[in-house]
């Protein structure tokens, strides 16, 4: 195929403005990578060489290119072809948003790029990679396992309860946390549940989701004369806050409110240091009316949240009886 003149020199240009964009890698590799590729999806968007090579435009594109910079790893035909997509998904909010996606990597837009369908969703896991650090593969997880959607029906008051100088409002809630890590019986009781839960502790971390660190189970809780042991404690490191879990196999209930409510004030009062921000209370249950907790949440004014779980991995009672326990598997690997 005979090559135009003008696309010749269009190539030209295109070429120069990665040579240039390398030389400032050197100080800012990534978002000099971003911000190039950026330029490239909206020269490639407008250009009319599109309609003059059909559908050979990229591969024709990428040939010249390569020539042009023989060393380039990023002018593979389906890399420009992300570059006009990433380009197309942000050029209406890029001024505002251009500091957050260059602190993300290129391999990781292009994989947001490919699974989400929305401009929200996609800003969600950029700001969800920044404030993670994830990894490529953690991103992958965290977009399989659904996160976005799951954070969009999370039901909590933060907006209300704090003020702009608190950060806990980072803090990612789930709705329904999945529980589909643990096997248990069928008939499973409160007690069963939480057992399994720091049994997989790991797990139920990961699930929960960044920089969350475990305290305990039944942590004991005193104030005044009055003793409690709260479900499960754990501090979330990145926003400088404990957050106390209430786990109700039934289905939500305004009392249930009662206890969590002591929980969170006795946690301030006797565990959060000067620079921690205020307890969060979350109540993962079985299952919730959406509009009687929503009503019951914006009622108060301490931060807190009802999110339900899910559960399917569960065994039949007649066959749990028949599994070893784990002091058997315990004791059957010693004997080896």
């Amino acid at each position: 195929m005979i090559i135009d003149q003008n696309f010749k020199n269009w190539i030209e240009g295109l070429s120069n403005n990665y040579k240039k964009a390398q030389i400032k890698a050197a100080i800012h590799v990534n978002s000099e990578l971003i911000k190039f590729y950026y330029e490239l999806g909206e020269e490639i968007s407008k250009t009319s060489y599109k309609a003059t090579y059909g559908s050979k435009f990229f591969e024709i594109l990428s040939c010249e290119l390569k020539k042009k910079v023989p060393n380039a790893k990023g002018f593979a035909p389906q890399n420009l072809r992300y570059a006009e997509k990433f380009y197309t998904m942000y050029k209406e909010i890029f001024p505002q948003l251009v500091g957050e996606l260059l602190m993300v990597p290129w391999g990781h837009h292009r994989i947001i790029i490919d699974k989400c369908k929305t401009l929200e969703e996609c800003i969600f896991y950029i700001n969800h990679t920044i404030v993670n650090n994830l990894s490529r593969s953690d991103l992958e997880s965290r977009i399989l396992a659904k996160v976005y959607g799951r954070s969009q029906n999370a039901l909590n008051n933060f907006d209300k309860s704090l003020s702009t100088n608190e950060e806990i409002k980072n803090l990612t809630m789930k709705d329904p946390y999945n529980f589909d890590f643990l096997t248990i019986r069928e008939d499973y009781d409160e007690k069963e549940l939480k057992d399994e839960l720091t049994q997989n502790i790991e797990l139920f971390l990961l699930e929960l989701g960044n920089g969350f660190a475990y305290v305990g189970k039944e942590v004991r809780l005193f104030l005044g004369r009055t003793e409690m042991f709260c479900d499960l404690l754990f501090y979330n490191i990145p926003n400088h806050c404990y957050v106390v879990i209430e786990i109700k196999t039934s289905t939500f209930k305004p009392e249930h409110m009662g206890q969590l409510i002591g929980y969170t004030a006795t946690i301030d009062a006797t565990l959060k240091g000067k620079n921690d921000n205020p307890t969060v209370g979350l109540i993962i249950c079985k299952d919730k009316d959406d509009i009687l907790a929503k009503h019951v949440v914006n009622t108060l004014n301490i931060p807190l949240g009802i999110s339900k779980y899910q559960l399917s991995n569960l065994i039949p009672e007649k066959f749990k009886s028949s599994l070893p326990t784990i002091e058997e598997l315990e004791n059957i690997e010693e004997n080896k």
